[in-house]
C-alpha cells in the first residue's frame, strides 16, 4: 500500500499538527522523529533495540547501498526489510547529498551528476532515473525524488538554475517510477530567497507526489535563516500530506520545525554525538569523556527512560568510553534517539492539548540553562 497520511488536530496558537501516517508495518504518530540507518543499520543497534526506543520510520541511504552492497542483493534477498531484518517503515533518501559533496560544478549536467566513489575512487554516473530504479529495488516504504542539493551560500542565479534542474529531474524520476507498494516524496528546494522556495513548492506539488520534503537547510546557513527557508516554503505545500524536514536532529530545531508546520525529522546527529561521547540531557549537551564524570554514578539524564539511564552511570559510561569499548558508544546512541524520540512524544501530547507553546518555553528553560 502507499502511505497514508491523516491530519487529527492543530494546534491553535502555532500551525504545529498532530497526526498519523498508515504503513505496510503499522500506523505512528506525527510530528516523529526518524533515526538514520545509512548502510541498512542505525549504527551500533539492532531492530529490537530500535523499536524499544519507540521508532516508526527508519532511514537508509540510495547512495550507500548502491555502492555496497549493490541494490541487486538487495532485492534478491526480498528488499530492506528482509535484508536488514527490521518489520517496520523504512524511507531511502535519494542519495543526492551524499552525491553532491562529493561532485564539482563542472559535473552537474542535465543527464545527471559524475562523482567518484568516496570507496575506491571509481568514477560514477546517477541519474533521476537510476536514483529512482534503486529505490524501487531496495523496495521501502518511501523514496526520494532526485534533487540537486547545492551549498550554501550560492547566487541567486546559480539557486534559480538549480531549482529549475531539480523540477525536470522530479518529472523524470516520477515519471519512471514503478513500485506499487512505495511512496514517492518530492523534494522542494530555493535556498534563502523566498520568491525561489515559493516557486519550487508550487512547481513540485503539481507533480502530485505522496510528500513533500524540505531540503537545502542545515547546510552551513544560520539558524534564523534555517528557519526562513522553511516558512518561505511550507505554507504552499498541501495539509492532506506529510511534510519532511530532511536533515534536522538539533533538539530545539525540532521544536523550531514542528512549530512551523513540519510532520517528519530526521538527523544522524545523535548516534554521531555519541560516537564521540556526547549526550543529550534535559539540561543540554554533555560530553561524558570529561573527567569531572569519573566519580559520577548517577543516570546520563535522570528524567530518561532508556536502558542506558535505567541500568548504567556517568561514571560507567565514560570508562567505557575512555577504555574505547563499544558498548559505551552504543549506550549513549540508545540514550540519544530515545531523547529526541521522547522530545516528540511530549510536542505530539501537547499539541493535542493546545499547549505547544507551553511545552517549548518549559523545555527551552531548561536546555539552555547552562
Amino acid at each position: 500500500m502507499k502511505i497514508k497520511y491523516t491530519l487529527l488536530h492543530k494546534d491553535k496558537n502555532t500551525k504545529a499538527r498532530y497526526g498519523t501516517i498508515e504503513t505496510n508495518y503499522g500506523k505512528f504518530e506525527t510530528p516523529m522523529f526518524m533515526p538514520v540507518g545509512t548502510q541498512a543499520t542505525v549504527k551500533t543497534l539492532d531492530p529490537e533495540e530500535i523499536k524499544e526506543i519507540g521508532a516508526g520510520i527508519i532511514l537508509s541511504n540510495t547512495y550507500h547501498l548502491w555502492l555496497r552492497p549493490g541494490e541487486d542483493i538487495v532485492s534478491k534477498a526480498g528488499g530492506l526489510h528482509k535484508f536488514m531484518n527490521y518489520d517496520g517503515p523504512i524511507l531511502t533518501d535519494c542519495g543526492g547529498f551524499q552525491v553532491f559533496s562529493l561532485a564539482k560544478p563542472k559535473d552537474i549536467s542535465e543527464e545527471g551528476v559524475v562523482f567518484k566513489s568516496h570507496i575506491n575512487g571509481e568514477k560514477l554516473f546517477l541519474t533521476p532515473e537510476k536514483s529512482i530504479e534503486i529505490q524501487n529495488k531496495l523496495d521501502s516504504d518511501i523514496a526520494m525524488s532526485f534533487d540537486e542539493c547545492p551549498p550554501y551560500p550560492v547566487t541567486y542565479e546559480y539557486m534559480k538554475n538549480s531549482v529549475e534542474r531539480t523540477i525536470r529531474w522530479a518529472k523524470r524520476g516520477k515519471a519512471v517510477f514503478n513500485n506499487p507498494n512505495q511512496s514517492l516524496f518530492g523534494i522542494v528546494q530555493g535556498g534563502e530567497f523566498e520568491d525561489l522556495r515559493e516557486w519550487s513548492c508550487k512547481e513540485t506539488v503539481k507533480l502530485d507526489f505522496d510528500g513533500y520534503s524540505i531540503g537545502g537547510t542545515s547546510v552551513g546557513e544560520d539558524k534564523p535563516t534555517m528557519y526562513k527557508m522553511i516558512e518561505y516554503g511550507i505554507k504552499y505545500l498541501p495539509e492532506d500530506k506529510p511534510r519532511y524536514l530532511m536533515g534536522v536532529g538539533e533538539p530545539t530545531d525540532l521544536f523550531e520545525g514542528v512549530e512551523r508546520g513540519v510532520d517528519m525529522f530526521d538527523c544522524v546527529l545523535p548516534t554521531r554525538l555519541a560516537r564521540h561521547g556526547h549526550a543529550f540531557t534535559k539540561y543540554g549537551k554533555i560530553n561524558l569523556r570529561n573527567a569531572k564524570y569519573k566519580e559520577d554514578f548517577t543516570p546520563v539524564d535522570s528524567t530518561c527512560d532508556c536502558k542506558c539511564c535505567k541500568n548504567y552511570t556517568k561514571a560507567y559510561i565514560r570508562h567505557l568510553l575512555v577504555a574505547d569499548e563499544t558498548l559505551g558508544q552504543r549506550l549513549l546512541s540508545i540514550h540519544n534517539l530515545r531523547f529526541l524520540i521522547r522530545i516528540m512524544e511530549d510536542i505530539r501530547k501537547a499539541i493535542k492539548e493546545d499547549k505547544f507553546l507551553e511545552l517549548k518555553e518549559e523545555f527551552y528553560n531548561n536546555y539552555k540553562k547552562k
